[in-house]
């Protein structure tokens, strides 16, 4: 490769994190506006926590959040070189492949991300590696629209590698790429927003009781240890790590208490 091409290096770079710091901004802004004073009087009753989390932690976070986007550039930069030296060329294939694929791709790629996610996310709570890779994220106990990315440098490594692996094993168009940025980062948003948003069932559980909920990731920043996954509640239960009294604290953030075995209604 010649000293010019390593020189195009730094104005694409800008641009991969210009574009992620915006989709970033946007969405953490927007919800935060949104759920936090536009609709906060209608949302009041739907409050995960009684006490927002103070001025001076969404300040760190947002900092933090733009440290993690120069990150995810940089490890991104790989997926550049190696279609310069020719070693990629997923997107034509994709582009190939048909719509069919498009779709398909996305939905394989989102839910490979949740698996990844899950795995790693767990790996980060062992006692020899919290420290290093994932305290910086579990300082923001009460979470806020901002905690998204609010990584240490190597949660952000880890965090920001998947879509390159991704992209480099699976042929994958970039407008499906875009998709599934845009995608996690909403979920990723809503996650850490403080104020339930999904519906429930007349029951007091969730509607769509295999997505993960804004209590569901609540819990996990205020009760280490369970609640490891992402979009989906699948591996949490199949590995037995959802906390046990998830649906109960979700009935209270929706305010519809559980009924118990017998059919009369517990409050939550």
């Amino acid at each position: 490769m010649s000293l010019d091409y390593f020189a195009s290096l730094g104005p694409h770079w800008v641009l991969l994190m210009l574009g992620d710091a915006i989709r970033y901004v946007i969405f953490a802004t927007s919800f935060w506006l949104l759920l936090w004073y536009a609709l906060a009087r209608p949302l009041a009753g739907r409050r995960i926590r009684s006490q927002r989390p103070p001025a001076r932690q969404l300040r760190k976070e947002f900092l933090y959040s733009l440290r993690s986007i120069a990150v995810f550039s940089t490890v991104s930069l790989g997926v550049t070189i190696a279609h310069h030296l020719g070693w990629w060329k997923g997107s034509k294939i994709a582009a190939g492949w048909g719509p069919a694929w498009f779709w398909a791709s996305l939905m394989l790629m989102i839910v490979a991300h949740d698996a990844y996610f899950y795995w790693a996310h767990r790996l980060s709570h062992r006692r020899s590696l919290f420290r290093w890779v994932h305290r910086r994220h579990h300082l923001s106990n009460n979470p806020s629209p901002f905690t998204a990315y609010s990584f240490d440098w190597a949660e952000a490594v880890l965090m920001g590698s998947f879509v390159p692996l991704w992209v480099l094993i699976v042929p994958t168009s970039w407008v499906v790429v875009d998709l599934f940025v845009l995608h996690q980062i909403v979920r990723n948003t809503l996650l850490h927003c403080g104020i339930e948003v999904m519906p429930a069932r007349r029951d007091g559980r969730p509607l769509f009781d295999w997505m993960t909920t804004t209590t569901h990731h609540d819990l996990h920043h205020g009760k280490v240890g369970w609640n490891f996954g992402l979009y989906f509640t699948w591996w949490d239960r199949w590995m037995g790590t959802e906390h046990p009294d998830y649906h109960r604290h979700f009935a209270a953030a929706v305010r519809r208490p559980l009924p118990d075995p017998a059919g009369d209604p517990v409050a939550a």
